[in-house]
């Protein structure tokens, strides 16, 4: 019978010998919008992860911010490294818990292709200009729906899609590979965030409340390594992804600290109000001058009936931070003033 099957069907046959019973078995996903017929030597998930990373949306989050606009240096955290942190504290998670890896993977690799240049400054810009709001997690559901590959989309499975959904901190993925994206983007970003403030001279690591690093460790490596041992171990035999309540409440307490610190402070985020009018200002022109968009969303305006303002926000949401800089330049800025 072994033999009979292909590769693909025997990786999922090896899923329901060594995984949980509480994981999302490949052959067991609810399946893709439009069927296709099944690769012969990749499972559903791996297929997924793989439309992800080579996906052009995936590759533009190497020159997106993360937390501090175009710092100086060559160690400041992206959106892409940012991306691969928490694919690689999920992973660790999943495969200690013997869930599905390559659904956790994918949800990880998926869950910011949607975010816009110049970090969550980007995303208030835009969520005020968008008639019905902007919010990035939905972001990247439509890039993975609608706006990538050239309007067709990637077609992933539910399982990924809802991991990308719901990968916020009020999410509620309905699988644990979900549920460990969710808690591992957040603690991939407030101890990398930390880091980064750390390498920018706006905190040291005895700025920290004693209160939170006496839990949580006194050191990036030594908190990454308490928290995940502490979800791996609250969760082991569970259908669920559980932390203990002192070290909830201390990452909790650690994501304010950072709040009033980090991501308000006016030293670090100084230049934030001008990304902002920046994108405000591409908002306005593409507003005005549809046909400058590339002809991919304007065929969406005829074919699908899309409103404007929604493919102005879907073309400026996927620019790198360098590509927005360089369209005002060019559409904002005479080409006469460059000798200045």
């Amino acid at each position: 019978m072994e033999q009979s099957l292909n590769l693909r069907q025997r990786m999922e046959k090896r899923e329901h010998e060594i995984l949980s019973p509480y994981a999302a078995f490949s052959d067991c996903s609810q399946g893709r919008d439009f069927e296709e017929e099944p690769c012969d030597i990749r499972p559903v998930y791996q297929r997924d992860r793989d439309r992800i990373l080579h996906s052009k949306s995936f590759r533009r989050l190497k020159h997106k911010t993360q937390v501090f606009l175009a710092p100086e240096g060559d160690h400041y955290r992206t959106r892409l490294t940012h991306t691969l942190e928490v694919a690689q504290i999920a992973r660790t998670i999943a495969k200690a818990l013997r869930l599905n890896e390559d659904l956790t993977e994918a949800i990880a690799l998926g869950h910011d292709l949607g975010h816009t240049p110049f970090g969550h400054a980007g995303e208030r810009a835009l969520n005020r200009i968008c008639p019905e709001g902007f919010e990035h997690h939905l972001q990247s559901i439509r890039v993975v729906e609608f706006i990538e590959n050239r309007g067709r989309g990637l077609n992933l499975t539910k399982e990924v899609r809802d991991g990308i959904k719901n990968h916020q901190t009020e999410g509620n993925p309905s699988t644990l590979e979900g549920k460990i994206v969710r808690l591992s983007d957040k603690i991939a970003y407030i101890n990398h965030d930390i880091d980064d403030a750390i390498r920018g001279k706006i905190i040291t690591e005895e700025d920290i409340p004693r209160e939170f690093t006496d839990i949580l460790g006194h050191s990036l490596g030594k908190r990454l390594d308490t928290l995940v041992h502490d979800i791996v171990s609250n969760s082991d035999g569970h259908n669920d992804i559980i932390m203990s309540p002192d070290i909830e409440a201390a990452i909790q307490n650690l994501r304010e600290y950072m709040f009033t610190s980090v991501y308000l402070n006016k030293v670090a985020k100084g230049q934030e109000e001008q990304a902002e009018r920046l994108l405000e200002e591409l908002f306005r022109y593409y507003e005005m001058h549809l046909e400058q968009l590339p002809e991919e969303y304007l065929l969406r305006m005829e074919q699908i009936g899309e409103p404007a303002y929604q493919v102005v926000v879907d073309y400026i949401a996927g620019m790198t931070d360098r590509y927005a800089v360089a369209k005002f330049k060019e559409l904002m800025i005479p080409a006469a003033w460059g000798v200045y």
